[in-house]
């Protein structure tokens, strides 16, 4: 059976409050964030989102990111205490594969055949890292999915993020970058 939130009764008042519930919250990101030097996540200041207790969200995302191949990004989440769900990544792994004649890896390089990504799932609240080119004006991005089940704690869901690999160079996350959760039950 589909769910749906809020659920609506035949005759309910329909009221500003009701439909924006029905919205979905989007969080995006209004300027750069650069983290060197640091492989501590810490919450992203954009990337934030209030969950109700006892709720149930989808979780999609789009981040666009580049650093210094040496320091790469890892991505973490903090969730309210109960918290459950599992989420994908689909990213450039920490190598590629290159354009040979055999099927070689090569650490962080671009190549015509394009890059190895990431697809495992992950507990909702686990760190998984992407890799970095280090080519100035060549950044990457990382598309998220989700499913979001929080208990009875409501509290602040984040993306926390920081280097790999410590390195002087900045890893950047940039404007636009977006998460958006659509409560479901």
């Amino acid at each position: 059976m589909a769910e749906s939130y809020p659920p609506v009764a035949g005759g309910q008042r329909i009221t500003g409050a009701l439909l924006r519930s029905m919205l979905p919250l989007t969080a995006r990101k209004t300027s750069d964030t650069q983290r060197s030097a640091t492989t501590t996540t810490v919450a992203d200041p954009h990337l934030q989102f209030e969950l109700e207790a006892n709720a149930v969200y989808t979780l999609t995302g789009w981040l666009k990111y580049d650093g210094p191949t040496a320091g790469d990004i890892n991505i973490d989440w903090t969730a309210p205490a109960g918290c459950l769900g599992e989420y994908t990544a689909w990213g450039s792994g920490n190598a590629s594969i290159t354009a040979t004649v055999g099927v070689t890896l090569t650490s962080d390089t671009q190549s015509v055949r394009g890059y190895m990504i990431r697809t495992e799932t992950n507990d909702i609240s686990q760190s998984r890292s992407f890799g970095c080119l280090g080519l100035a004006l060549t950044p990457l991005t990382i598309q998220i999915w989700g499913t979001v089940r929080n208990g009875p704690t409501a509290g602040t869901y984040s993306l926390d993020w920081a280097q790999l690999a410590s390195d002087a160079s900045p890893t950047t996350l940039y404007t636009d970058s977006w998460l958006e959760l659509r409560r479901t039950a």
